[in-house]
């Protein structure tokens, strides 16, 4: 239980630590490339607002070499039934991409996949009574295509 809570906080803040550098802090450290990709690519909100934090100032992590590229829900509407799921797509991406660059794809599909059905729950969570329900089902088809075609 207790190493359950330590991952998560250590994450979260890491997270808070890598939007709060300043650029030259950021582009002095590429060493921890693959701690600032983890802590991007998280289940939490924190993990998803660091990223996007990040992702509005990829100037700031040009020396980490990361891959911003997207296309959002690939094939699939960005806003299917009025549900705004784009965001959770470009992360998802991101994950996958910079993993991929990495050579740890694998390792990482899981939790990207995880976190790509968090953020898509956050998104859902916004919604109520029958507009809600469609929402969690769209969302876990989503979740579901990018777990077994992904």
């Amino acid at each position: 239980m207790r190493r359950r809570l330590a991952a998560p906080l250590f994450t979260a803040a890491l997270a808070v630590t890598a939007v709060l550098l300043p650029a030259s802090a950021a582009q002095a450290a590429p060493a921890d490339k693959a701690a600032v990709l983890s802590s991007w690519t998280q289940t939490g909100a924190s993990s998803y607002n660091a990223f996007f934090a990040a992702r509005a100032n990829q100037s700031a992590w040009s020396a980490y070499g990361f891959d911003w590229s997207t296309d959002s829900c690939t094939t699939s509407p960005d806003n299917p039934f009025g549900f705004p799921f784009a965001n959770a797509c470009v992360r998802h991406d991101f994950g996958y991409g910079n993993y991929e660059a990495a050579g740890t794809f694998e390792a990482n599909k899981a939790r990207l996949d995880d976190a790509f059905y968090a953020d898509l729950k956050r998104v859902c969570a916004t919604y109520s009574g029958v507009k809600k329900t469609s929402c969690d089902a769209t969302a876990w088809t989503y979740y579901q295509a990018v777990d077994k075609l992904g």
